[in-house]
């Protein structure tokens, strides 16, 4: 075959084998480039990894020695109501300290106990029994708090769990509303 000044352009076998080792030479290099970068991955992921697992850790520990410390206390507690140590009133008292101490551990994580409200409020109570009234004072009053609701900053972790007290001379309309406020509402 010729080209357009008409020499010959079938490579020679010295060519041609010049052209095979480069593109040899250029495949190894293509390899070893590809070798460093998986190693440099490989690498950058385990210390990623050992960075997570190390920030978890440090994230968790201030917690975890607080629940320790507080794991103590409840054991000295615990050593002392088993040997009756104390007496009435000092393990009201002791125990009260448990209460106060666990609530600092809450505190100190921005953890806070709900205001309690003696009126209901759906948006931090959850009613789990209504108690029936003949008094229109008493309705929508809240009788007790079963269990405390938290917030953490200015979001609920858990409402406030409440007995709550009802009118009962309401026609038998609106009651079926009622319940849809306790429960959270059926328009939502």
């Amino acid at each position: 075959m010729n080209d357009s000044n008409g020499s010959d352009t079938h490579p020679t076998p010295s060519g041609l084998a010049e052209e095979i080792q480069l593109l040899r030479d250029l495949a190894a290099q293509t390899a070893r480039r590809d070798d460093i970068q998986q190693r440099a991955f490989d690498q950058l992921y385990e210390e990623l990894k050992q960075y997570k697992n190390d920030f978890i850790f440090q994230a968790e520990k201030p917690l975890l020695l607080d629940l320790l410390l507080f794991f103590d206390s409840l054991s000295w507690f615990q050593q002392s109501v088993i040997q009756k140590e104390m007496s009435p009133e000092v393990t009201a008292d002791s125990f009260q300290y448990l209460m106060d101490e666990f609530l600092e551990l809450l505190y100190r994580r921005d953890v806070t106990p709900l205001e309690g409200r003696r009126t209901f409020e759906r948006s931090t109570q959850k009613a789990i029994k209504v108690l029936p009234t003949d008094d229109p004072k008493k309705d929508w009053r809240v009788e007790n708090v079963t269990k405390r609701g938290f917030t953490r900053g200015d979001r609920l972790l858990r409402p406030d769990e409440v007995v709550l007290h009802r009118y009962s001379g309401e026609p038998a309309t609106e009651k079926a509303s009622d319940q849809d406020r306790i429960r959270g509402g059926s328009d939502e």
